[in-house]
């Protein structure tokens, strides 16, 4: 066995030389798995004193056992003053008297007649400026704007009701004349056939009024 291991370096025994190869070799891998890091990734050490803070239980506790005994001693005489009429008379009938009353009294008037006549000379002062002045004022500039002008006041709205009257006068001439081609093929009609139209009275009324109402307008 000791024949088959070929050491890196010349040596007289092979096996003396395996032997001591091993022994370092292990020596090595000890000093490898002991060796310490030069970085400590260790978690931080806990302290209880951190975690679990005695004195602030300690001082609750004490507050809840302060709290229950006054509540306690709260009961006791609140069990008593039912059981019994108690030992102090809790009416009162004390008015309550204000210290500086007719001061603040003397105030309030002196600040209601400084109010009042305040409101009186408002009340009396005249204006400064007449709304009627100013009104005439105007209608004088109006009449000025109309003497000036080159057309008078409110053209545009006599224009748009011309307009609208011309318009009504084109569809009652045109529905007139519509009126009498239909006239005009009856009669033609009548003469063919003999006979006379229904509506003809009836149509002539209805122009002649047509023709009153527009000289009207």
């Amino acid at each position: 066995m000791h024949r088959a291991y070929q050491p890196i370096l010349p040596s007289h025994n092979k096996l003396l030389q395996q032997k001591w190869d091993e022994t370092y070799y292990n020596e090595h891998r000890k000093k490898v798995k002991d060796a310490a890091p030069m970085v400590d990734t260790k978690a931080p050490q806990t302290y209880m004193h951190l975690h679990l803070k005695l004195k602030k239980l300690q001082l609750e506790e004490e507050r809840l056992a302060t709290i229950e005994r006054d509540n306690r001693i709260l009961l006791e005489k609140m069990s008593y003053t039912m059981r019994t009429r108690g030992r102090l008379d809790n009416k009162n009938n004390y008015e309550y008297k204000s210290l500086n009353r007719e001061k603040r009294q003397r105030e309030l008037l002196r600040v209601t007649r400084e109010n009042q006549a305040i409101l009186q000379r408002i009340t009396m002062r005249q204006p400064e400026y007449s709304y009627l002045k100013w009104q005439q004022e105007w209608e004088e500039n109006l009449a000025f704007m109309d003497s000036i002008s080159a057309y008078p006041h409110g053209w545009w709205k006599k224009d748009a009701k011309s307009g609208k009257q011309s318009s009504k006068q084109k569809s009652s001439r045109s529905s007139k004349a519509s009126a009498r081609k239909d006239d005009d093929a009856g009669e033609e009609k009548h003469e063919d056939g003999g006979e006379k139209p229904k509506d003809e009275a009836k149509d002539d009324e209805q122009e002649q009024k047509e023709v009153e109402q527009q000289q009207v307008e």
